[in-house]
């Protein structure tokens, strides 16, 4: 019987180039073998946030351990630094035999790093990944891919005319950087950012963002914003204020989303499904732990998704049991 597009992932891997500045030294647990680990496998999992992205994240991350006879102990961060750090410590101290962790701030993650080196508990990161590689067991990230497709859809879609680009970003300090940093080096040079502040992946904030930006830039012609939840949010204040014919470019592929690709309320997004984060980085911590084959370094399958293929978009969220 044949499986619907939407209900089953597809992986695509391969190796991805460094992005963000960590420093550090060899980590400990590559001088002894990770398959010395015995019996069943403790994960630990320091989400970041509570938006829909760290929902899903979550889901994913405890169905696939469940579905691989994994332990797994989980912290929320709540998009706070000194939180993050403390949970990191708080699993260490469980004993747990790795961490994922969803940062919030690289900044603090330095610091939760230097911890789990110390303890020798290696960390497995999701969205970005440290400029020396050996800081860590692995990771998987998409952030630059996700930036680059919706600023080439922008270059498209304006065919050369002169246009005006309004940036709401996410949470600064993690992977929001990335994703706003990739978008800004791909626009072409007919587009012009005009305005960008955070929306702290918040939909109250990002509306009153999106409101005071269309009232000092009443022609803007593009809006890219962070994650879907601060889009709706934005086209909902573009629409009070006028702003009907801004064109939004934002970034995840929920069903939701999809709706309002086909009806306009938005123009392009990047599916960057939050099931297929969790499910590799899942699955990739416990064969590199194994040390059975597994790229260190992994990337989740993103796409540009608009009107025309909204119906073949990955699934975002895992399916219920």
């Amino acid at each position: 019987m044949s499986v619907p597009t939407r209900a089953r992932r597809t992986l695509v891997t391969s190796s991805l180039g460094t992005c963000l500045l960590l420093g550090g030294c060899a980590a400990p647990w590559e001088s002894e073998p990770a398959s010395a680990v015995d019996g069943r496998i403790t994960l630990g999992f320091v989400n970041g946030g509570s938006t829909e992205f760290h929902t899903c994240l979550q889901e994913s991350v405890e169905r696939t351990a469940r579905n691989n006879s994994v332990g797994l102990q989980t912290a929320n961060s709540r998009q706070d630094a000194a939180t993050e750090v403390a949970n990191i410590e708080r699993l260490i101290a469980r004993d747990v035999d790795a961490l994922i962790v969803q940062t919030v701030d690289v900044n603090a993650l330095e610091g939760g790093i230097a911890k789990a080196r110390a303890a020798g508990v290696p960390i497995f990161l999701t969205s970005v990944v440290p400029e020396d590689t050996s800081d860590v067991l692995g990771a998987v990230v998409d952030q630059k891919e996700v930036g680059r497709l919706d600023a080439e859809w922008i270059e498209k879609d304006a065919a050369g005319r002169q246009v005006s680009v309004g940036m709401i970003a996410g949470a600064p300090g993690a992977a929001s950087d990335v994703l706003v940093e990739a978008f800004t080096a791909h626009l072409p040079g007919n587009a012009s950012v005009v305005a960008s502040r955070p929306g702290m992946y918040d939909p109250v904030k990002a509306r009153t963002v999106a409101a005071e930006m269309i009232r000092a830039q009443p022609g803007l012609d593009y809006a890219f914003v962070a994650n879907e939840q601060m889009a709706f949010a934005a086209r909902k204040a573009f629409d009070a204020a006028g702003g009907k014919d801004v064109r939004i470019v934002t970034v995840n592929g929920t069903d939701e989303a999809l709706a309002a690709l086909k009806d306009g309320r938005f123009a392009a997004t990047v599916s960057n499904s939050a099931a297929d984060t969790g499910e590799l980085a899942v699955e990739n911590v416990v064969s590199l732990l194994r040390e059975e084959k597994a790229d260190k370094i992994d990337k989740t399958r993103v796409r540009l998704v608009t009107e025309d293929n909204a119906d073949t978009a990955p699934l975002y969220c895992p399916p219920e049991d």
